[in-house]
């Protein structure tokens, strides 16, 4: 893995709860956690607190809000994986639940999400990332993923990746 490790993405009405030791945490974490094998440790010495309590005041800031998530973000190209497509899909919205977990079950995507449809030019209101090494292997997984979705499809595409993005999360100054 290689880059940040995203900890911090606020919930505005939460930041004012926040105490220095919480924000002095958040700081620590923005460009991401230690590739170590006890990252919670590493970040108690550095903060001057026990292991014990980081991890806590996480959970608590994850509970209320104030951090959405704690996540790897990997560099795919980094690791050989250079084939990087974005599968868009219009399925009922009756139906997007259900499409959104078949394909979040099958192992062949990184995440997958819905989205609002903004008709007439976009009709999709279902995306899931799909990881090859080649565009050939992106296209066999999508294919795999068509046919489990059958026919809840009325219609899909792939938008390739053609540069790497910064991916980080909100930051505090």
């Amino acid at each position: 893995m290689n880059g940040p490790v995203p900890v911090a993405g606020l919930h505005p009405a939460a930041v004012a709860e926040l105490d220095a030791v919480d924000r002095a945490l958040i700081r620590a974490t923005q460009a991401g956690l230690a590739l170590v094998p006890r990252p919670y440790h590493a970040l108690a010495e550095r903060l001057g607190i026990g292991a014990d309590e980081v991890m806590a005041r996480l959970r608590r800031m994850q509970a209320a809000g104030v951090i959405r998530r704690i996540g790897a973000v990997p560099n795919h190209y980094r690791l050989g994986y250079r084939a990087n497509g974005m599968s868009v899909w219009d399925v009922p919205d009756a139906q997007v639940a259900e499409a959104g977990s078949l394909l979040a079950e099958s192992g062949l995507v990184s995440h997958c999400y819905e989205r609002p449809r903004h008709r007439p030019l976009w009709p999709y209101n279902l995306f899931a990332m799909v990881h090859g090494r080649t565009h050939r292997e992106v296209e066999d997984k999508i294919a795999r993923l068509r046919a489990l979705l059958g026919g809840r499809v009325r219609a899909w595409d792939v938008l390739y990746s053609t540069r790497i993005l910064k991916k980080t999360g909100l930051r505090l100054r």
